[in-house]
């Protein structure tokens, strides 16, 4: 009798034993489909995207989308095959702990590949922005602000998943944008100068009253050409070859000349005195005529003359030339400067000079 009970519950066992196999195999299988319903999902779309989705960008007149489309079909592949874990995982029977230990890291790495999604779009498309813009004047983005955007945008898409991620997890996000706040105006407060300059390279960057290669002259006399613009200072090289580093706040609240804006062309002038005696018109017909003879002048817009005052010992003339670039102004100022000597001294046209007489007495005893 005991012999036949150990038998009957040997069965018994047996047959659990194999419905408990038959249930974990069916749960197991349902995962595997769901995973491999995702995979292939994801080889389809991908697919269409790069067979379907090419015609498509090809009607378009840019290659925006290409671009965008390009960077973004490896990871809409990736999207469909974590998202198709993560769902073959919560299907599982196992034990709550480690489901949502296994799923959350899943979760982790599914936030990460759209994060990364969207970080390629759109660093394709601030790219592309700028490579259009970067030869017009009126651009707002340039090649100086690509990295600084680049990690605006790293920095949001960081903040919004690490939000995300948290929220899965049911954790308290209004105590960490607390700390977080508490956190940047402690660190604002001890770094406000430096903030300061920051804020001011991006209204630079922004407004754009200068470009790289630019002359410019500040209020106080200094005149260069900008080397760099960066986000704490602009580095601005002289004419005789030295490096200015103005702090961007500095640079941001004073006044300044630049002189290629709004082109490269620049008026240069030349004053000038003639003895008391000399005709004007011929002499002004003359500066005219010398600096017209230099090549570098510019014919439209003409070069002027003007009878400016009287002088103490000369009358005073002021000769206005144009010249295409800045950069040569010296040099083709020198050049008239030598060829109006030369002029004047053909046409015996004097140039004065104050002279002083001193008359001596002898004294009387």
């Amino acid at each position: 009798m005991n012999r036949l009970v150990e038998f009957i519950l040997g069965l018994i066992e047996a047959q659990e034993g194999d419905g408990f196999l038959l249930y974990w195999a069916k749960e197991i299988l349902g995962a595997l489909l769901v995973l491999a319903l995702f995979w292939a999902l994801s080889h389809l779309v991908v697919m269409i995207l790069d067979k379907w989705g090419k015609r498509l960008t090809s009607f378009t007149s840019s290659d925006l989308d290409d671009r965008v489309l390009q960077r973004v079909i490896p990871y809409v592949s990736r999207l469909f095959i974590v998202t198709g874990s993560y769902l073959a995982i919560r299907s599982l029977p196992l034990h709550e702990k480690l489901v949502m230990i296994v799923s959350g890291i899943i979760y982790v790495i599914l936030v990460v590949i759209v994060c990364n999604l969207v970080y390629h779009a759109v660093d394709e498309l601030m790219k592309w922005y700028v490579t259009r813009q970067q030869d017009t004047a009126g651009a707002v983005m340039s090649r100086q602000m690509m990295p600084v955007a680049e990690k605006i945008v790293s920095l949001f898409l960081m903040g919004a998943a690490l939000v995300v991620v948290l929220k899965h997890f049911n954790y308290d996000i209004f105590s960490l944008v607390t700390a977080l706040g508490i956190g940047s105006l402690a660190i604002g407060m001890a770094a406000k100068d430096t903030l300061a300059h920051m804020i001011s390279g991006f209204t630079i960057m922004l407004d754009r009253p200068f470009r790289i290669g630019d002359r410019i002259q500040l209020v106080g006399g200094q005149l260069g050409d900008v080397a760099d613009i960066g986000l704490r200072s602009t580095k601005i090289r002289t004419l005789d070859n030295q490096l200015l580093i103005i702090p961007n706040s500095d640079l941001c609240n004073t006044m300044l000349t630049n002189q290629a804006f709004p082109d490269s062309r620049v008026k240069g002038r030349i004053n000038i005195g003639v003895a008391y005696g000399s005709d004007v018109e011929k002499v002004k017909a003359l500066l005219v005529a010398t600096a017209c003879e230099v090549e570098s002048v510019l014919s439209d817009p003409p070069a002027e003359v003007f009878f400016t005052s009287f002088g103490d010992s000369a009358l005073n003339m002021a000769l206005f030339f144009w010249v295409e670039e800045y950069s040569t102004l010296f040099a083709v100022t020198d050049k008239i400067n030598s060829l109006i000597l030369k002029r004047f001294a053909e046409n015996s046209i004097e140039i004065p000079f104050p002279t002083r007489t001193v008359k001596m007495h002898k004294g009387t005893d």
